[in-house]
């Protein structure tokens, strides 16, 4: 890092409208602040992260007289409820601003009187489509058969007396900015979004809302019979979020704001804001970051639609798996800029696959194994091999890709890239079988040493990536540092970025305590693989070595499988039965005559290429639903075919 470069960082979420409940919508996105502000601390920041409550306009006063409730009474109680739910959810934020807090009305005030003196404000009539949902006119391009696109229902013709914002002396300025900082709005559709906008005729902003029509609002500071309209306040809430116009946290942490929205608010943020905060000589964020919807089957979720999944769903899912794996879930489905799809399936697949047999296995093995054979004491590293190097230098170059893909906001990948490195940890161990050496050192001294090295490496790289997944996935983080002999008072020195700067750092002799579930796995199909009835024999595969047409050898659908679960089936010698995930095509149950060259421990984690569409048949009572690809010595002994370990499940072999 530069000497010289900024060290602080301002993250804000959109404030939220206190006429419903928090939804998975604004509970993502307050999970993506929430990231990206635990992101920079751990890289040495000081970061800053506002988020809060929206609690002026039409809606609420209508949505308080709905409940029989005083409007403040009404707006307090959920904003409590917004607040409490995220520190039920474990955000940290830096401050939860309301529009109703005097400090945000002032700065309001500062900011009407600063722009109304330049003669930026003026007052004028003006008729239009209101949509009271939006709470502002909507032109004709934006109607879709005469009703507001979002809501879905018809505008109301409103014609009244108001005060406007000189928003369109402001577009050539505006349009000129963004096309020289081609990375301030993103991802790119959404800056294309604007600058069509932009060069298309655009009117002024009407910013007032007479008292005869809404007296819940902040009040003109020169003009008492008006209230100032909901956008304009409510954006303003970034500014006094941070004190504003006190210098000091202003100039501190304002060139590094980041805006992060859905894209149903793209042009109040991206026209209306930013020309505001031209008019008042004010400069510019540093990015405004949109994301796309959470959708069902039915479409996208809002509250005005009544299809959201509320916080009583999200804490079901909290108390099942705990709040890491909501948060690793939204974050890992969803890229940012495209609508993502919350289903409770692929949830359940994810958290198998990723967090159980990845994740949850490569710290659950690895401390077993030093349990085991090192009576829970970190042993030390002693000579490197080839292998340890690698998997040492795939750990060291993590935290460089990761940095890349948070600052381009694409969380999903800088997940994929720690997974590959649990990928490639896993691999490391089926490569070194820590288990074959524990049974050669008892003849073989020189095999101790190797043994001590290969389980440091295991120990060292889960190290890695607890630090890693820590501003993702902080709990998790928290308990698989603690089973590694750190201490609470340890945590916070331990999660910083400058900790990964090396290999090694790990202590020896540090006593381990042996994790049996961090990700309990999910038996989604525990009645179907009870059905398999006993006493059958296994079907025989016939086999040619004719040759076959093209045609022919399309029928078979080879996949590529991650082994879940193995187990040796009792009374045989070589079968081994395995629960393995196809990806989308879900998991089966396979049983294979592998169990000569390998042990079932040794298999957990592995992917093998699979025939996907092969008639189930029986052996010893037991059902297989495929049959794996592995390689005949001559002598009885199946080696498994070998592929890229980082090749998602489910992949079509070709």
């Amino acid at each position: 890092m530069s000497s010289k470069e900024n060290k602080s960082y301002y993250v804000t979420t959109p404030i939220y409208y206190v006429n419903g409940l928090p939804h998975v919508g604004n509970t993502y996105t307050t999970t993506v602040a929430d990231t990206l502000a635990r992101f920079h601390k751990f890289c040495g920041y000081d970061s800053f992260f506002l988020t809060g409550t929206d609690e002026h306009g039409d809606k609420i006063q209508q949505a308080a007289e709905a409940a029989g409730k005083p409007v403040m009474d009404f707006v307090t109680e959920i904003a409590n409820t917004f607040k409490d739910t995220w520190v039920e959810f474990g955000f940290e934020f830096s401050r939860f601003i309301r529009t109703t807090d005097k400090e945000h009305k002032a700065t309001v005030n500062h900011i009407l009187n600063k722009i109304h003196d330049k003669g930026d404000i003026y007052f004028g009539e003006y008729g239009g489509n209101y949509c009271f949902g939006c709470e502002r006119f909507l032109t004709d391009k934006e109607l879709v058969d005469g009703k507001c696109p979002d809501h879905q229902k018809p505008t109301t013709f409103i014609k009244e007396k108001n005060y406007f914002f000189r928003m369109s002396k402001y577009q050539a300025q505006l349009l000129e900015h963004i096309e020289k900082n081609p990375d301030f709005i993103r991802p790119e559709r959404y800056r294309n979004e604007i600058i069509a906008m932009l060069k298309g005729p655009l009117e002024d902003l009407c910013i007032s809302r007479p008292k005869s029509r809404l007296q819940w609002g902040i009040e003109l500071p020169f003009d008492k019979d008006y209230v100032t309209y909901v956008w304009f306040d409510a954006l303003i809430n970034y500014l006094s979020g941070i004190g504003y116009p006190d210098e000091n946290n202003f100039k501190k942490y304002w060139s590094s704001c980041e805006h992060l929205i859905a894209k149903d608010i793209l042009k109040p943020h991206g026209v209306f804001w930013s020309t505001m905060l031209m008019a008042a000589e004010i400069p510019l964020y540093k990015h405004l970051n949109v994301h796309g919807y959470w959708v069902t089957p039915t479409g996208k979720m809002s509250k005005s639609l009544g299809n959201v999944i509320d916080p009583k769903a999200i804490r079901a899912i909290k108390t099942q798996y705990g709040m890491d794996v909501f948060r690793y879930f939204v974050l890992r489905e969803m890229v940012y800029g495209l609508d993502g799809t919350f289903n409770y399936d692929t949830l359940e697949t994810r958290y198998n696959a990723d967090l159980a047999n990845n994740l949850g296995n490569l710290v659950s093995r690895s401390l077993a194994m030093v349990e085991k054979y090192r009576s829970a004491l970190t042993p030390k590293a002693v000579k490197y091999s080839e292998q340890d190097v690698a998997l040492k230098d795939s750990a060291l170059a993590t935290l460089a890709a990761v940095k890349t893909d948070v600052h381009n906001m694409e969380l999903h990948r800088a997940l994929e890239k720690i997974w590959q490195l649990i990928d490639a940890a896993n691999v490391y161990i089926d490569r070194t079988k820590p288990w074959t050496l524990a049974k050669e050192e008892k003849t073989n001294a020189d095999k101790t040493e190797e043994l001590n090295t290969v389980l440091y490496c295991q120990l060292e790289v889960i190290r890695f990536v607890a630090s890693l997944i820590s501003p993702f996935m902080p709990e998790s983080a928290r308990k698989i540092l603690l089973a590694l002999g750190y201490n609470e008072a340890q945590l916070a020195d331990l999660l910083k970025a400058e900790q990964l700067a090396s290999w090694g750092m790990l202590p020896t002799g540090q006593k381990t305590t042996k994790q049996e579930s961090l990700f309990p796995r999910i038996d989604v199909a525990s009645a179907d693989t009870k059905q398999a009835k006993e006493g059958s024999k296994m079907e025989e595969v016939k086999t040619q070595a004719d040759v076959i047409a093209n045609d022919e050898f399309a029928k078979v659908d080879l996949r590529i499988a991650q082994i879940l679960a193995a187990e040796k089936v009792e009374k045989s010698e070589k079968l081994i039965k395995l629960q393995v995930t196809l990806g989308e095509l879900g998991e089966r149950q396979i049983v294979a005559g592998i169990g000569k060259r390998y042990q079932a421990e040794e298999l957990v984690g592995r992917k093998i290429v699979v025939v996907a569409n092969l008639k189930p048949a029986k052996l010893m009572g037991l059902e297989s639903q495929g049959m794996l690809l592995a390689a005949d010595d001559g002598q009885g002994l199946l080696e498994l075919v070998g592929i890229d370990p980082l090749m998602p499940a489910g992949s079509k072999v070709r």
